[in-house]
């Protein structure tokens, strides 16, 4: 079930309005640009903490102040299991936990509040390509197709990537009810990250 304060899912450093977000990896390292719909303003930044005995990606605004990160809960986390985490109350603050459903042929991750009520669940849409990566690394050049539906199963968002040479890809968040849509969007673009790194 839903909370009813969508305040409570907001992220105190950073206004994420847009309906639609541009997201670019760099080649080298999980190092990640997000830009608003027009493709033009940067709006945060991400890049992996090498060495680190639990995972984290932070995301920093465009001025490289820290706003949120992904966090593993455990070390090498193999239960897929990470925090969505506020860095801008002075002390951190869990926004949502994604988990990741360990399924043959397909991927799927579900979105949780703190209190570990489903907020979305993000599922990949090619069950064919799906299919060809579970055999090969080399299909992970295909383009990857993800539908965001909410708990009772009405979807909310997708994310699709372009065919390129590097990841880039759109998260686009429609009618979100009563979910808070800042905690989708950075879900969704941490799922990407997550899945890509």
């Amino acid at each position: 079930m839903a909370p009813r304060n969508q305040g409570s899912g907001s992220i105190t450093g950073i206004k994420l309005t847009d309906d639609s977000y541009f997201v670019k990896q760099h080649m080298v390292r999980n190092k990640y640009e997000v830009y608003d719909s027009t493709k033009e303003n940067l709006v945060l930044k991400a890049k992996q903490k090498l060495f680190k005995m639990k995972e984290e990606i932070p995301f920093t605004d465009s001025e490289g102040r820290e706003v949120f990160s992904i966090k593993a809960h455990n070390i090498l986390d193999i239960a897929g299991d990470y925090a969505l985490v506020d860095k801008r109350q002075g002390q951190d603050r869990t926004l949502a936990v994604l988990k990741k459903d360990f399924t043959f042929f397909r991927h799927k991750w579900r979105i949780k509040d703190p209190e570990g009520n489903e907020l979305a669940k993000v599922t990949s849409r090619s069950f064919a390509f799906d299919v060809l990566r579970t055999f090969s690394s080399l299909f992970n050049l295909l383009p990857f197709k993800y539908t965001i539906e909410a708990g009772n199963g009405a979807r909310v968002g997708t994310i699709k990537e372009k065919l390129s040479f590097k990841d880039k890809y759109w998260v686009r968040i429609e009618e979100t009810g009563s979910l808070p849509k800042e905690t989708l969007i950075a879900s969704a673009i941490a799922v990407d990250a997550l899945e890509g790194r």
